[in-house]
């Protein structure tokens, strides 16, 4: 999903036609207020937003949408670009700073360049509620099998018996979904690395 805000009517109806060509949903908004109020059912995607507008700018909704704990990818686009304006944007965390008139092609490899940071931050976000589901001692357990640690050697380091650990090993792997010590380490690494 793209969620496009431009204030100006043309560019967003442009934009929404072109990327529909390339087969992308788009979501367009004339302003922050009314992507706001659609944001409480929105699915996670792409955000493209105006530098300039009135009432609330694209940095400033990128920092609404940051206290929100909204933290999409985003492309700033403005028909204003200057240096500063840049420099502003990419503190921001912005992917990508575009002037009107807009490169297709640009465009087209920025989304998918957004498009993948997406997917990386949904596996993270993913993972991170995997590990959510561990008690504080599966977490202890999980760290220490994360180093290569056996069940013998957490058990003298935790100071409890090789049942209980082996007991919170299997309890492991039911809530990562796997009893691969492999596949589990992935899983706490891609989150505590």
């Amino acid at each position: 999903m793209i969620y496009l805000v431009d204030d100006d009517a043309s560019v967003r109806e442009a934009l929404v036609l072109l990327l529909s060509t390339y087969g992308k949903e788009v979501k367009a908004f004339p302003d922050a207020a009314h992507l706001l109020a659609h944001m409480h059912k929105a699915k996670p995607g792409v955000l493209i937003l105006d530098l300039r507008m009135p009432a609330t700018s694209g940095l400033q909704l990128l920092k609404k949408l940051a206290e929100m704990s909204i933290a999409w990818p985003a492309i700033m686009i403005t028909g204003h670009g200057d240096f500063e304006a840049c420099r502003r944007a990419f503190k921001a965390g912005v992917a990508d700073f575009l002037v009107k008139p807009i490169d297709e092609h640009m465009l087209i490899e920025a989304i998918a360049s957004c498009e993948a940071q997406l997917a990386e931050l949904l596996a993270r976000q993913e993972t991170a509620g995997l590990l959510d589901q561990l008690t504080a001692r599966e977490r202890e357990v999980m760290e220490l099998v994360s180093k290569g640690l056996g069940s013998k050697d957490i058990a003298t380091t935790l100071d409890v018996s090789v049942r209980t650990v082996d007991s919170h090993r299997a309890s492991i792997a039911v809530k990562l979904g796997t009893p691969a010590v492999a596949e589990q380490t992935r899983i706490w690494l891609g989150v505590y690395r």
